[in-house]
Formats: structure tokens, C-alpha cells, sequence
């Protein structure tokens, strides 16, 4: 009786070091045995399922890692946009050649205008074509959606814009002193009035080194240039019409 005591004790002693040594092995299955050498341990059954929990945690773990070193490599070119931004703007597709020569023949028609009109006005000393509305053209014609041609911001920015240069004339006479305050006040002047049109910057430095237009003084804030933009304003109209009827 004693000795079949022994014997049964040393079976389960076995049983239970030869379950601890499998479940601590993940590279060996516990469903690859007999289940006579499991049945009725509970202990081998938790095990089992806590290695089972063990196993799908480390591999959700290390998907979520792959997941996360994704991520990572992605985020380390961040120096991508400063490179992208001397390439071309990517666009879904092609310029038609509508949207090439309209704008271009606007842009013709519009100095071919205004130079007929330096003709009329020569004998009085005036001059509509200046190097500004060049600048107004780009922006009404090839970038007619963008915000510097909205007109609040076209008639706001060249009104105060050129107001100020002759202001700043007025105070510091010619110079450097009167080109860094204007174009200073006149930055400030567009952020302000939330009308930012980059043609506007360079009135207040053309009045003050252009001596032809100093007899105009406060004049000069409607004209040449606000004067000009109407034109151009018209001749945007007309070329938008052109682009969206007749499509080439």
C-alpha cells in the first residue's frame, strides 16, 4: 500500500514539472500531448490559458510597434516641406491651353490700354503704366481665385499703401530712412486690415524715387494706381468669361 502511494505520488510530481517545463516553453504546444497526462489538473489548464493571453499580448504588442515604427519613419522627413517648396506646385492635372493664353492676352490688352492712355495724358506730364499693375496683372489674371486678388484686398492695399508713401516722403523727404518706413507701415497697414496684396508694397518706394509723380501728393493714393486696378478689374471679368466658355 505504501509503495503504490509512493508511486502514485512521484506520477503526479512528474506530471506537474513536465507541464511547468512546457508552458514555460513557447516554442513547444501543450495540444501536441496526450490530454489523459492533463485531465483533471486545473493548474496545467490555467497555465495554458494564461500563456495563450501571453502569446497574443506580445503579438499585439509588436504589430502595434510595427504600427508605431511606421509612424516614426514617416515623421522623420520633416525637413520634406522645405525641399518641396522649390519644386513645382503638384496639380492634379496639366494647364490647358485655355488657361494659358487668356490670361496672357488679358495681359496684353490690359498695358496695350493703359499705354494708349499715357498717350493721351503725355502732354500733362502723367503716366498710367507703372510697375506695379505689371504685378496686378499676374495676380488677376493667372491667379484670379487666390486671395491677394480678391478686390477688398486690391483697392484697400493700393489706396493705403500709396498714402502712406507719400506720407512718408512728406516726413523723412528722399532716402532710405522714408523707403524702410513706408514699406514698414505699409506691412503693417495690409496685416491689419486683413488685405494683403503684394503688388501694393512697392507703391510707397515708387513715389519716393520717382520724381515725376511727387506733384501728384496725396493724389497719388488714386491714382495711377487704384485708377489702373479698375481697368484691370474689367479686363478680369472679360477673361474669366473667355476661360470658362471657350475651352481650347
Amino acid at each position: 500500500m505504501a509503495t503504490q502511494l509512493r508511486a502514485h505520488y512521484y506520477y503526479h510530481q512528474s506530471n506537474a514539472m513536465a507541464a511547468t517545463t512546457l508552458t514555460s516553453s513557447p516554442s513547444i504546444s501543450l495540444n501536441s500531448f496526450s490530454p489523459l497526462l492533463f485531465k483533471g489538473c486545473s493548474f496545467i489548464g490555467n497555465k495554458k490559458i494564461a500563456s495563450e493571453r501571453s502569446v497574443g499580448t506580445t503579438s499585439l504588442r509588436r504589430k502595434q510597434g510595427r504600427e508605431y515604427g511606421v509612424v516614426v519613419a514617416s515623421s522623420s522627413n520633416v525637413a520634406a516641406p522645405l525641399w518641396d517648396s522649390w519644386k513645382p506646385e503638384k496639380t492634379s492635372s496639366a494647364p490647358s491651353l485655355s488657361d494659358i493664353l487668356w490670361p496672357s492676352a488679358g495681359a496684353f490688352a490690359a498695358m496695350a490700354i493703359l499705354g494708349k492712355m499715357d498717350q493721351i495724358l503725355a502732354p500733362k506730364g502723367i503716366s498710367m503704366t507703372i510697375a506695379p499693375l505689371g504685378a496686378v496683372c499676374a495676380v488677376l489674371f493667372a491667379t484670379p481665385s487666390s486671395p491677394a486678388a480678391r478686390k477688398y484686398n486690391m483697392f484697400m492695399a493700393q489706396v493705403g499703401c500709396a498714402a502712406i508713401g507719400v506720407l512718408a516722403f512728406s516726413i523723412f523727404g528722399p532716402g532710405w530712412l522714408a523707403r524702410s518706413a513706408a514699406l514698414a507701415a505699409s506691412l503693417a497697414f495690409m496685416i491689419y486690415t486683413r488685405s494683403t496684396h503684394a503688388p501694393a508694397a512697392s507703391l510707397p518706394i515708387l513715389f519716393i524715387d520717382g520724381v515725376k509723380l511727387h506733384h501728384l501728393n496725396f493724389w497719388y493714393a488714386f491714382f495711377p494706381g487704384a485708377a489702373g486696378c479698375i481697368i484691370l478689374s474689367l479686363i478680369q471679368e472679360v477673361v474669366c468669361y473667355l476661360k470658362d466658355n471657350f475651352k481650347f
